[in-house]
């Protein structure tokens, strides 16, 4: 079966009813037999018909065994957390979103967790920064901002090599596009958000687990902690996942076009787009995504804060905004919007610089989006100097 009629398919249609669209149960309680005795719902905390659709369908989509459905994508990147004990270490990504970073740093720090950060690009330097404390590899790929490439097999490999759990942040890529559970990971998470959502509407988070045992502790604490999702919001997840196979494979299309065209830009210092053949470690995204993703970042000869304002600022296509993965275009500057919580110091490390600017390709005409940046580098040229 192909992948847009796999994702259309694993969507059912309602038992009770034969509703083709899933239905939004919209209530707080279940009426019970007797005492204990129900149809499989008593609270809504706990379960949800609507919600339980959405939790099967990412487990499904992601090869997983169970899915959880929460509030927030940070929401659910904390449910993982919370399966860590006082004195566990995380070994992370270098170029973690800043919202996890903030979430590690600023909560979970002062609570005896402690994290290193690493540049996963390169597998070994997980290797040398293991400790007996360690208990958790927390990796995204691509990462957000600058589009890095982690490979997951490999990971995957120390980790079992060294009973770590391996948890991958999915959300740039999508399981239209890559599925870690399939190389190895133990947990995936989403912002649904983004992709899944795919249209700015909502704000989701979501956990699948390779094991049983695995989801019942998420299930556990999805329950304990009560940062669920509601059954509105889960419906819209449900819906964009219809067209998300279709979605990506165009927000890559444009993407690719688009990032070809900043290499010929005099004003752009460097392109991070996994689709280019001059990205580091593409040949391992090539490996494990079937798409290259609809971000892209950039940064500018001028190494000027001003400057990536003013690009940042002055597009008319992309709307200056937070977020990405919906169908209009968005653009950011990550130094004073995404990753503003991370010290000036260690963003640089990462290659996050204040002339980086993160753009979420949508579903325009490539030939518009490119046409806007056209203008803006014109008007950047001839204003700026």
């Amino acid at each position: 079966m192909q992948e847009n009629t796999a994702i259309l398919h694993s969507i059912p249609v309602d038992p009770l009813t034969g509703a083709i669209s899933t239905p939004i149960y919209q209530t707080s309680t279940f009426v019970q037999q007797a005492p204990g005795v129900h149809l499989g719902f008593d609270y809504a905390r706990s379960n949800n018909p609507t919600r339980a659709v959405l939790e099967q369908l990412i487990a499904k989509l992601e090869k997983g065994s169970r899915g959880y459905a929460f509030a927030s994508g940070l929401a659910a990147i904390d449910a993982v957390i919370k399966l860590l004990e006082q004195g566990d270490e995380i070994i992370a990504v270098d170029d973690i979103y800043g919202g996890a970073f903030r979430l590690l740093t600023h909560v979970y720090q002062k609570f005896g967790i402690t994290v290193k950060y690493v540049d996963t690009t390169h597998a070994p330097n997980i290797l040398e920064a293991i400790t007996p404390k360690t208990k958790l590899l927390w990796i995204e790929t691509p990462t957000n901002p600058t589009l890095k490439i982690s490979d997951l097999q490999a990971i995957a490999h120390i980790a079992q090599q060294h009973n770590l759990l391996l948890c991958v942040d999915n959300t740039f890529a999508s399981p239209a596009a890559q599925q870690p559970i399939t190389l190895g990971a133990d947990l995936v998470i989403h912002s649904a958000t983004k992709y899944l959502g795919g249209h700015s509407d909502l704000i989701a988070g979501l956990v699948v687990t390779k094991t049983p045992e695995l989801g019942e502790k998420i299930k556990f604490i999805q329950n304990a902690s009560g940062a669920i999702l509601g059954p509105f919001d889960a419906w819209l997840v449900i819906r964009g996942i219809e067209t998300l196979g279709l979605r990506v494979k165009q927000h890559s299309q444009n993407a690719q076009a688009i990032a070809e065209f900043l290499l010929t830009q005099p004003s752009v210092k460097n392109v991070y787009y996994p689709g280019l053949p001059s990205h580091h470690n593409h040949h391992i995204a090539a490996q494990q995504q079937r798409h290259f993703g609809g971000i892209i970042a950039f940064d500018l000869h001028s190494d000027s804060k001003e400057d990536a304002a003013y690009i940042a600022s002055n597009t008319q296509l992309f709307k200056l905004a937070e977020s990405l993965g919906g169908v209009k275009s968005l653009v950011c500057q990550p130094c004073e919007m995404t990753h503003k919580s991370i010290p000036r110091e260690k963003r640089y490390a990462s290659g996050v610089t204040d002339s980086l600017i993160r753009l979420s390709v949508g579903l325009e005409d490539a030939e518009d989006l490119i046409n806007d940046l056209k203008h803006v580098f014109s008007t950047l040229k001839s204003d700026r100097k």
